[in-house]
């Protein structure tokens, strides 16, 4: 049994209490400190990712109590890879809080960043269904508290309306996690993998009820159209760097149902038939379509990004609801991009509006010292919108080439293309309004004495941009890993085994009783 795989938790989680215990008054030192650990988390997640990159399943058993009876945290290609997304990013984000000094506005930024990290990396990496409710909570806390960071009445009415349609989502949760519990009497994943299989054709109204429960509340988390009205509200008034973080908020979702669904609820499970193709594909492809048009209709460059998310989102779930092994590694592969396009384009935001003192979409005066915020933002628009030679327009045509060999792909064909013709007027529109046209007669003259962006917070822009452009140039070896995730996601009985500790044979697996247990050995 490792002991690293548990770090990523708990390193943030010691982080906080020392943060505010120790440095309360001293934002030197909170900077200091929250920064080594970020770097620290990103070499563990380089570690973990390493190690799990062969196929090796590692296990962390709390307190040395086996499962399905104690608490495990297990990591596999998928969820060290989001682990190893998540501390990335954060780097740079917590770069730009600092160089934009975001993190003095308001009490305690630091603490609840590191707990914020806290919840998503425990999301990732547990291995039961009720621990993952908890990181829910921790994650939705800390959350809530770095929108209100800096006050304001319209941040606190967003963060009102953000808690309390979580809230809601988790009490959607906590419903089906009862019934799942009344019907298997277990909440370990690698456990329930093997007792819903054993559930009578008749007896199956109740786990189908809890699978549906399941998927409206992942569906919450990863903003799905009728279910997104928290998004746009929240993200925009969020304060820039939370908003970039919370960029992989909406993935956690994402993540949730890939891993739900191709490990107890698999298509060809007859409890949970037609929830994939019959639910899922018509409201992802709504919610491409929605968040395009929300896009064009923006009157707030900050809005128009929110959309642009919602979109992106849209694009992810269309290539989950096929749930082939291709599509999956395709909604793998635009998930990382996605997550770093939507934060770059967060912080540019915010740049804009330290350049002009508005995120209005209308001509104003010149701004001086635009060209380089014009300049990122057109590299990013680029990204999201999937125009070439970007990572998006490689991440759609996977996802439109996953989609070719089944029924409906002329809808998914059909609703991308338009979606995506849609979002780059909408993209193109706001950055000449922005950039290109001027209006020096009548307008008001900005602020002189509006201090300039930072050069760190142009670094950490250019540091996602050029993680954007590293994830297009090896768009080859990713897509590997990601196909290899996937057929790792589609072939669970290692990651079962391992979780249980049960030897022999699992679906034609061959395991062994170790904690770690390679695909190598099959």
């Amino acid at each position: 049994m490792t002991h690293w795989l548990i770090m990523p938790v708990v390193l943030p989680a010691i982080l906080a209490p020392f943060i505010i215990l120790a440095a309360r008054y001293h934002m030197g030192i909170q900077r200091v400190f929250s920064v080594v650990g970020v770097l620290a988390m990103i070499a563990i997640a380089l570690g973990l990712a390493a190690e799990t990159s062969d196929g090796t399943v590692m296990l962390y058993q709390l307190g040395d109590w086996a499962a399905p009876f104690g608490i495990v945290l297990v990591g596999d290609r998928l969820s060290t890879m989001m682990v190893l997304l998540l501390a990335v990013l954060a780097l740079f984000v917590l770069l730009y809080a600092i160089g934009s000094k975001w993190d003095e506005r308001g009490r305690h930024f630091h603490v609840l960043f590191q707990f914020q990290l806290m919840g998503i990396a425990g999301a990732f990496l547990t291995g039961d269904l009720f621990n993952l409710f908890v990181f829910f909570e921790v994650l939705l806390i800390a959350s809530y508290g770095l929108m209100i960071h800096s006050g304001g009445n319209t941040r606190l009415r967003a963060g009102v309306q953000y808690v309390l349609f979580n809230l809601l989502g988790s009490t959607l949760f906590l419903f089906a996690l009862g019934a799942i519990y009344a019907e298997t009497g277990t909440l370990n994943m690698a456990d329930l993998a093997q007792r819903v299989q054993l559930i009578g054709a008749d007896e199956t109204v109740g786990i189908r009820v809890a699978a549906v429960l399941l998927l409206l509340v992942f569906a919450i988390k990863a903003a799905v159209v009728p279910l997104h009205f928290w998004l746009p509200s929240s993200y925009a008034e969020a304060p820039a760097p939370v908003a970039a973080l919370f960029a992989i908020m909406t993935k956690v979702g994402a993540y949730a149902i890939i891993r739900v669904y191709t490990m107890i609820f698999p298509v060809d499970l007859e409890a949970t038939s037609g929830l994939h193709d019959t639910w899922l594909l018509p409201v992802a492809l709504l919610s491409l379509a929605v968040g395009a048009v929300g896009v064009l209709a923006a009157k707030k460059l900050d809005r128009l990004v929110a959309f642009a998310v919602i979109s992106s989102m849209g694009m992810v779930m269309v290539a989950i609801a096929l749930f082939t092994p291709e599509s999956i590694a395709s909604a793998l592969y635009y998930m990382v991009h996605s997550t770093l396009a939507a934060a770059a384009l967060f912080l540019i935001v915010d740049l804009v509006r330290q350049s002009r003192g508005h995120l209005d979409l209308r001509t104003d005066a010149p701004v001086a010292g635009a060209a380089l915020v014009s300049g990122v933002f057109m590299v990013a628009a680029i990204a999201m919108t999937g125009l070439p030679p970007l990572s998006g327009f490689v991440g759609k045509l996977m996802v439109l080439n996953a989609a070719f060999d089944n029924g409906p792909d002329v809808w998914v064909w059909s609703v991308v293309l338009g979606s995506s013709l849609i979002s780059i007027v909408g993209f193109a529109r706001a950055g000449s309004v922005l950039f290109w046209k001027s209006q020096s007669d009548g307008a008001p003259v900005p602020d002189a004495s509006r201090p300039a962006p930072s050069a760190l917070s142009f670094a950490a822009v250019g540091g996602l941009l050029a993680l954007l452009i590293a994830h297009t140039v090896f768009a080859g070896p990713m897509y590997k890993y990601t196909i290899a995730t996937s057929a790792q996601l589609f072939a669970p009985d290692t990651y079962i085994s391992t979780v249980l500790g049960t030897p022999g044979k699992l679906s034609g697996a061959k395991t062994d009783a170790k904690d770690v247990t390679k695909e190598g050995d099959h």
